[in-house]
């Protein structure tokens, strides 16, 4: 009864659901660190543009991230992102030196209130890369050759990490007296299962190359140079691109949802958005679609509502 209620509600729909849909990309993505391009339809190149700093993590650039992401989270067309560095390396991590000023001790005032200062400096920087996380389009980080300390914190608020083989991963603030403050500490534990070669490399700093990476599964695919590896990412990302935005983002909703809480809480949340996403235009296109053994075309989702 279900399969022929459903076979004459997809029948009834409009024959324009079938078939390829082109729009342009909105937004004017413009920043001094970040170099911002639309490779494919519905999917964002989003790469650290400062090759001659190694893609060194200034202040700049994390305002820029916050921007950029903010920004892409608002873009109805942009549906995946892709993530990666210009030059020779991915990532050599903190631009110390554009911190100094903020991080040298200073003889006169209260050390407390530095403290609050500091703390808020700290928890913008986090913000910075959370709003990867945040971000309701999946984000595929592509690391070639160093990824280093901030870069370690930035790929792990990714939803998909893939490299070449020449690329390493090394948890560097220890080696700086310090304890990693901007998420690799607290995401990295969810993402890999040996907590063991975690502590391991947080505590001695020593690199993990692409090849341990991918055994301990904290990148999912290997290349044998970038270029291999940009091909497959942008072939990833248009894939995921031809997919309901509304079930894909739901789907990251309810991962991040689930990791974060038991199976009993994350059923429960599932439960609360399928009532209503059950009954999306979208099913109905992909089932008609399946039965023509054609490929859907689904609409982008709607700009932010203003207050």
């Amino acid at each position: 009864m279900f399969k022929n209620s459903l076979r004459r509600l997809i029948t009834q729909q409009p024959r324009k659901v079938i078939g390829l849909s082109v729009r342009s990309m909105s937004g004017d993505y413009q920043f001094e660190t970040l170099n911002v391009v639309k490779p494919a339809e519905n999917v964002l190149h989003v790469e650290m543009n400062r090759p001659n700093k190694r893609n060194a993590m200034n202040q700049q650039f994390f305002k820029d991230m916050t921007k950029c992401f903010t920004q892409i989270a608002d873009d109805p067309h942009a549906r995946v992102v892709v993530l990666s560095g210009s030059g020779k390396l991915f990532t050599a991590g903190l631009d110390v030196m554009s911190f100094a000023s903020s991080l040298m001790p200073t003889p006169d005032g209260d050390v407390g209130r530095k403290a609050f200062s500091m703390r808020k400096m700290i928890k913008e920087i986090q913000d910075s890369l959370t709003v990867i996380e945040k971000c309701p389009q999946p984000v595929i980080a592509a690391v070639h050759s160093a990824c280093v300390g901030g870069g370690v914190d930035m790929i792990c608020a990714c939803d998909i990490r893939m490299s070449t083989d020449d690329a390493w991963f090394q948890i560097k603030e220890v080696d700086l007296a310090l304890a990693a403050d901007i998420g690799t500490l607290q995401r990295m534990p969810k993402l890999m299962g040996s907590h063991s070669l975690i502590r391991e490399l947080a505590y001695t700093a020593r690199p993990m190359y692409a090849d341990e990476a991918q055994r301990n599964g904290f990148v999912g695919r290997v290349f044998k140079d970038k270029e291999e590896m940009m091909k497959s990412a942008f072939r990833l990302a248009k894939q995921i691109a031809s997919k309901s935005p509304i079930a894909v983002q739901t789907t990251k909703l309810q991962l991040n949802y689930a990791r974060d809480h038991g199976v009993d809480e994350g059923l429960d949340y599932i439960a609360s958005w399928n009532m209503g996403l059950l009954q999306t235009q979208d099913m109905l296109k992909a089932a008609q679609a399946t039965m023509q053994n054609e490929t859907a075309s689904f609409d982008d989702m709607l700009p932010p509502s203003k207050l």
